[in-house]
């Protein structure tokens, strides 16, 4: 199992400075000892970008991926189809809750995320497209159309999770794995201020993971699931 996320990084481009995606990748193998993988550093995440991150890794030996857990980004999953064809792509429920509340006042917030709460933790496709179906009826759902569009668009990325155990579900349900710790690398960066280049920036995030030790510790959920 692969997860994907990531990290905005300031780095330095000429006589600016600007914010750039760090992504990074944990592995977590089948005892749920999770492994960083590789970061990228990247301009513009396209469908070329994906394509020689799925071959970087698959040359360095990644093999036999069963789960590729990310925020639904442009390009990937054609790519990682194509590296690793018996694989599955799938999207990060917490990132696709995150979306359809991005339109959302404060004080709804609680009501749409209670409804959607019935789509992802539906026993199978149908009860989860019935529970979408009512949101977009109901009050909520029409005052706020574009959050049930952004499960709508997800829907092929999404609908993969319903069928696993709920074990599995939970594993799947976040990209945890990798964002916790990115929340520690973030509070390390936070006083650097800015990196002179991309490479500056690869190399210092390296050694902070290397000093990260919750980086290296078993997972305690993965491993419960693979059973």
């Amino acid at each position: 199992m692969i997860f994907l996320d990531a990290l905005r990084v300031k780095i330095r481009d000429g006589h600016r400075v600007v914010n750039k995606a760090c992504y990074m990748a944990v592995g977590v193998d089948m005892d749920g000892i999770k492994h960083i993988l590789g970061l990228w550093i990247a301009d513009n995440e396209d469908a070329a970008f994906w394509a020689s991150v799925c071959a970087d890794l698959a040359n360095r030996g990644v093999q036999d991926v069963f789960i590729v857990c990310c925020d639904g980004l442009k390009g990937l999953p054609e790519a990682v189809e194509a590296t690793w064809p018996n694989s599955m792509v799938q999207t990060c429920i917490v990132h696709l809750i995150r979306a359809a509340n991005r339109w959302v006042s404060y004080q709804d917030r609680k009501g749409v995320s209670r409804a959607l709460r019935e789509v992802y933790t539906a026993a199978n496709e149908d009860t989860a497209r019935a529970a979408l179906d009512a949101f977009e009826a109901s009050e909520l759902g029409r005052k706020y159309p574009q959050s049930v569009k952004v499960w709508r668009d997800a829907w092929e990325r999404f609908v993969p999770f319903l069928q696993f155990p709920p074990a599995a579900r939970r594993v799947l349900y976040t990209t945890n794995s990798i964002e916790s710790l990115n929340a520690e690398l973030r509070k390390a960066t936070r006083n650097r201020g800015q990196f002179p280049n991309d490479t500056a920036a690869q190399k210092t995030l390296w050694l902070m993971i290397c000093n990260i030790e919750q980086a290296c510790r078993p997972a305690g959920e993965e491993s419960k699931a693979r059973h």
